[in-house]
């Protein structure tokens, strides 16, 4: 998916093991997620020339005939385009399909859904600045993790930390933006172009995710939409660096 992802598991949370080897168990809970974004890369990468996807984008395989994954997901991004009133979309403006902004999101939600099946309750994902947390960073406590958003200007600095996980009932943060890969994401009209990064808080990894991308491409007005339809905390950066934020990010 052209990123990097890492998993963080505190000590003592991993369950214990006959022998009691951790570090065994770490191991295989970092191949397994391994192999769920590998699965994903292989089916939806438009980056790899052998994918799905790219068959898709070059006219060798339609829609019709591609994989039931690759089909119900393009049904969840019509479905997203709907809520969103074409904010967020499934195809580039030249009419490639581009799963890009949703598929992320479920590899990093399905990778999760991996973790606690192996008994793992407190890990925090993170795939390119697309976070997931589960528990706490210290096990028994409450305590949240702390995420932290980069500012677009000074990719050195942090514009904020937000907290997820823990007791509060935000699990995700995404990012989208120009900031780290120019200008990818199209536009929904002339508001489309006033943000150059968008962060966004949720339960759940997929809305945070695509609700981001829906921002920048929608602007201000898609701002407003997402607030007011969806339990979220939102920081968006527009081009002049001026902040929005809800008040999530501003305590």
């Amino acid at each position: 998916m052209g990123t990097v992802v890492s998993l963080t598991v505190p000590a003592g949370a991993l369950p214990r093991t006959a022998g009691g080897a951790e570090l065994d168990e770490l191991d295989e809970a970092a191949a397994a997620v391994e192999r769920v974004f590998a699965g994903f890369d292989e089916t939806f990468s438009l980056y790899r020339p052998d994918s799905e996807a790219s068959r898709l984008a070059r006219g060798e395989l339609s829609l019709r005939k591609a994989s039931a994954g690759m089909r119900d997901r393009y049904a969840d991004a019509l479905s997203w385009r709907l809520m969103t009133e074409g904010a967020f979309s499934p195809e580039r403006p030249d009419g490639v399909l581009d799963l890009s902004g949703i598929i992320k999101g479920y590899a990093i939600r399905q990778a999760g859904e991996v973790l606690r099946g192996r008994g793992i309750t407190d890990w925090c994902l993170n795939a390119g600045g697309d976070v997931l947390v589960m528990g706490s960073p210290v096990p028994g406590t409450g305590a949240a993790w702390a995420a932290g958003v980069v500012d677009p200007q000074d990719r050195a600095a942090l514009l904020s930390a937000y907290e997820l996980g823990g007791t509060g009932p935000r699990q995700a943060l995404a990012t989208s933006g120009s900031a780290e890969r120019g200008d990818h994401i199209w536009t929904a009209g002339a508001g489309g172009t006033e943000f150059t990064q968008v962060s966004v808080a949720a339960a759940d990894i997929v809305t945070a995710d695509v609700l981001a991308t829906a921002i920048v491409a929608g602007g201000t007005a898609m701002l407003h939409r997402a607030t007011d339809g969806w339990e979220i905390d939102v920081l968006a950066v527009r081009r002049d660096g001026e902040l929005l934020a809800t008040p999530g990010f501003r305590a």
